[in-house]
């Protein structure tokens, strides 16, 4: 029997962040209460890259990354680059990172990450995965280094830049991931300016829980947690923005997920 409510993709969850120790399960169980049918775990090292494999294994129409997060380049060790390569002959593992530059804390050099982000373009582009790209300070730099990769395919992660960078990540080929950062007036005004310029065929959505708590849900969680099950709110400020319905924003959203991710799946309504 088809319902007449719309499938959505959450392009990204930190599952294994120790916010969701206490009830992991319930939180993805409840995620599919609403409709979340897929769901993507972000993983930020190796180490994590393997609990994600893990948690997928066991439950239907879940997918993860493997990578190194820039926060994280100074810590690989001798052989990372083929340890990451066999991670990703994972048939859940659809994409490489979370990788990128991270410029505002520089928990590792820039010449460490730039390093480290430079491997893991490299072995997208020979095995054919999507990148799960992280910027922060580092915009020049990190589309310099992309485009030595021309085709390459991927996700600017919970884009929060402006229209100028929007419409750059456009001109390679990119999606752009949308998360509550679109529901904070003062800190995303730059980012609700720019969503007027991203066509549907681009967009995806994405929570990035824990973290970025839609503030226009109310009332507010006690808990101050986000969750995938607040993937809709996102949704509902993108529409108030950009006049398109809830139905036509979630049917692109999540056909452009499991494009970019290769994903076989029914698109359409259950």
């Amino acid at each position: 029997m088809k319902s007449n409510m719309p499938l959505w993709f959450d392009a990204g969850i930190n599952l294994f962040s120790d916010r969701f120790n206490s009830d992991r399960d319930d939180v993805v169980r409840q995620a599919r209460d609403v409709h979340i049918k897929e769901m993507l775990l972000i993983s930020s090292d190796l180490a994590e890259s393997q609990l994600n494999i893990q948690y997928c294994s066991n439950v239907p129409s879940l997918y993860c990354t493997a990578g190194v997060h820039p926060h994280q380049a100074a810590g690989v060790s001798a052989g990372w680059v083929a340890d990451l390569e066999s991670l990703l002959q994972d048939p859940h593992v659809v994409a490489v990172g979370e990788c990128g530059l991270d410029f505002n804390r520089n928990f590792s050099t820039p010449e460490q990450q730039i390093e480290v982000f430079e491997a893991q373009l490299a072995v997208a582009t020979r095995l054919n995965k999507a990148v799960y790209l992280h910027e922060r300070d580092a915009f020049p730099i990190q589309i310099s280094l992309l485009k030595n990769h021309p085709g390459l395919s991927g996700i600017a992660h919970c884009f929060t830049g402006d229209s100028s960078q929007l419409k750059t990540y456009l001109d390679l080929g990119l999606y752009i991931g949308i998360t509550g950062w679109l529901c904070d007036t003062k800190r995303g005004q730059s980012l609700m300016d720019a969503v007027r310029y991203l066509p549907l065929d681009r967009l995806i959505l994405e929570t990035d829980a824990p973290f970025l708590l839609p503030k226009t849900i109310a009332p507010k969680p006690k808990s101050s947690r986000n969750e995938p099950a607040y993937l809709p709110a996102v949704a509902a400020q993108f529409a108030h923005i950009t006049g398109h319905s809830l139905d036509n924003i979630a049917l692109h959203s999540r056909r452009n997920s499991l494009t970019l991710f290769q994903i076989t799946a029914d698109e359409h309504y259950l």
